[in-house]
């Protein structure tokens, strides 16, 4: 990588991890300016204010809180004076058509309890999980995901073969729960994750059941006034330390001449100059799109890009409910009976399943400010093939099926919503997502998790071909998700940082 010399510098997109970099380059003394398309920072993590109701458009919780504690602490600030944390416990129900519930809680106590309950006598084996999956997360978080990396064997090379064996990346995610629990929706709760992380649990790594760990570690939180609260305060401390913030402008090209970025050019035709650029669009839509068909990279980024697997897309509605919503808690996972025919639906065959997985969230539970006095905020998300798989779908048609379908789930597991009920609807189908956001392919998460996609197998945050351009987000290191995505911010800075004269 070419050392550059320039002590200002562009972002694209003010998502969570383009304000992360902002951040840190500014700590460091680097003129920071940030164009955004849309009207509002957050990207995919945006808001929606409908007839008193208030919607977070992605993430409805926030989890690994120490990962945004740090971030504020690292600008000289602490969270605690942006926002205000409420904890959420019982954290995650789970349920299944035949009746079974499961709820997850940080409440160790509690834990134990529903545990026993669907595998009786499998306290000392849930005691044995969390200690395997809190050393797996400790490795995970000191040894690997934090740091630039590039070579395999450097990445590898940091754990010792006693730490590597521990890491389980040979065996399947529910090969991994396996060890620990016989009770299949037990297995099945604690490997949903992997749904998001673009597999299934019968495919992704073992190394991932720390997802289910740091949730029950740390706790899942909701920000006062919803999670977008959260965005508000980074953008408040983004602006506090002279980052410059422009909403409501699109970058159309990235500006490359003789092999180095010159700069960005927006929509209106204005050109803006800087030898360092960061795209925090997705990855594959910055390679596509917004590199120009004359720097001669176009066909390594299509085939870079056909060779990435990506994350499912989603279908998300935004509901506002007259009146309460008996049987949901704040958080509500809806799996199918038959979990592994439902993912080789999504994953292999590439289509929406039959008997849907997707869940709740009705953040007015916890935060009654979230909706106009004795109503409901209401999110719901079901993860969908993306638009390539599914290329002649009308996927307006489609998501009034799904909506049907979600409904009379609902109602099925006792869940009265009358439609009636819902005064306010808004819907963002893969087309929405795409366009709105930049997400590649409508994928709502960014490029998976897979073995061949992590650490340094993972799409890096900078351009071999083009010096001075850099990538931030869930398709880049260490990967998706909110705090990676806040560490992606930390990790592209010090990669730049490295590489100025």
């Amino acid at each position: 990588m070419k050392r550059l010399g320039s002590q200002n510098l562009i972002i694209v997109g003010a998502g969570i991890g383009g304000l992360s970099a902002a951040i840190y380059l500014r700590r460091k003394g680097f003129q920071v300016t940030v164009f955004e398309q849309n009207e509002r920072v957050g990207g995919r993590a945006s808001l929606l204010e409908r007839e008193g109701f208030r919607f977070d458009t992605g993430p409805s919780l926030l989890n690994y809180p120490w990962v945004f504690e740090q971030l504020f602490k690292d600008a000289g600030r602490s969270l605690s004076d942006y926002l205000e944390l409420l904890p959420i416990d019982p954290s995650i129900t789970f349920r299944w058509v035949d009746g079974t519930k499961f709820t997850l809680s940080s409440d160790l106590p509690r834990l134990l309890e529903e545990c026993e309950r669907l595998e009786p006598g499998c306290s000392s084996s849930l005691f044995a999980f969390l200690r395997d999956a809190e050393l797996k997360y400790q490795l995970t978080f000191e040894k690997l995901v934090s740091r630039n990396v590039d070579s395999p064997w450097r990445w590898f090379g940091q754990l010792r073969a006693s730490e590597l064996f521990r890491l389980s990346l040979w065996r399947s995610l529910d090969g991994e729960l396996k060890r620990f629990f016989k009770n299949r929706q037990l297995r099945e709760a604690l490997g949903s994750y992997g749904m998001y992380l673009g597999g299934s649990p019968f495919d992704l790594p073992g190394i991932f059941s720390i997802l289910s760990y740091g949730e029950l570690a740390y706790g899942l939180w909701l920000p006062r006034g919803g999670v977008y609260r959260l965005i508000e305060g980074i953008e408040k401390l983004a602006r506090e330390m002279g980052i410059e913030i422009r909403t409501n402008c699109q970058v159309r090209t990235i500006v490359v001449e003789n092999g180095g970025v010159r700069g960005v050019e927006l929509d209106d035709g204005s050109r803006h100059s800087s030898k360092i650029v960061i795209s925090n669009v997705d990855l594959p839509t910055t390679n596509l799109q917004l590199l120009a068909s004359t720097n001669g990279i176009k066909k390594g980024a299509n085939k870079q890009a056909a060779k990435t697997k990506m994350t499912p897309a989603v279908i998300t509605f935004y509901w506002g409910v007259h009146g309460s919503v008996p049987g949901l808690g704040h958080h509500t996972i809806f799996l199918p009976q038959d979990c592994s025919a439902a993912f080789r639906e999504l994953f292999e065959l590439k289509r929406i399943p039959q008997e849907l997985p997707f869940y709740v969230s009705v953040p007015s539970a916890a935060d009654p400010e979230l909706a106009p006095k004795g109503d409901t905020t209401m999110f719901v998300l079901v993860p969908v093939p993306l638009l390539s798989e599914l290329p002649d779908t009308d996927w307006e048609i489609e998501a009034q099926k799904i909506k049907a379908k979600v409904l009379a789930t609902l109602l099925r597991y006792g869940v009265a919503l009358d439609p009636a009920q819902i005064a306010v609807e808004e819907r963002y189908t893969p087309a929405t997502w795409q366009r709105r956001f930049g997400l590649f392919d409508g994928s709502a998460f960014g490029s998976a998790h897979t073995i061949s996609q992590v650490g340094p197998f993972r799409s890096r945050n900078f351009s071999a071909d083009i010096a001075g351009l850099f990538y931030v987000g869930a398709s880049t290191t260490p990967g998706t998700g909110m705090p990676m995505v806040v560490l992606s911010g930390r990790l592209v800075a010090e990669r730049i940082l490295g590489s100025v004269s």
